[in-house]
């Protein structure tokens, strides 16, 4: 009886690892794609109206693990921070929109609907 457990977790296991090379052969594509549109994207602008709005598209999209308060849409933030949403993100903007820019990471806090938990919990995912 040992003996059948033993070959049926060997067959178990060899059946998993036969798909680890299909995964590996799959990989470097995605890789080149995403060379692809960064190089796109990083297109010189042509006037001053478009190099403003490609700094602040850079600000917000170049880096998807922090988001920058001062530039962000509510759908950047919903994107990055952990325990906010779309209406939560509206908040911020509206917050922003109404008050002017942040001057320190620390006022969103004063945004209704973000506490010091959630705060907390995505500072490092936060910038000016």
């Amino acid at each position: 009886m040992k003996k059948l457990g033993i070959t049926s977790l060997s067959l178990a296991l060899a059946l998993g690892l036969s798909t680890l090379p299909v995964m590996l052969q799959a990989a470097p594509a995605a890789t080149s794609k995403v060379a692809t549109t960064a190089s796109t994207a990083t297109q010189a602008p042509t006037s001053k109206v478009e190099a403003s709005k490609a700094k602040q598209e850079k600000a917000t999209t170049t880096d998807d693990t922090t988001v920058s308060i001062n530039t962000a849409s509510a759908e950047d933030f919903a994107r990055v921070m952990n325990g906010v949403g779309v209406k939560k993100g509206q908040a911020i903007v509206n917050y922003r929109d109404d008050l002017g820019l942040f001057t320190e990471i620390e006022q969103l806090q004063e945004v209704p609907g973000i506490g010091a938990a959630l705060f907390e919990r995505n500072k490092d995912r936060l910038k000016l």
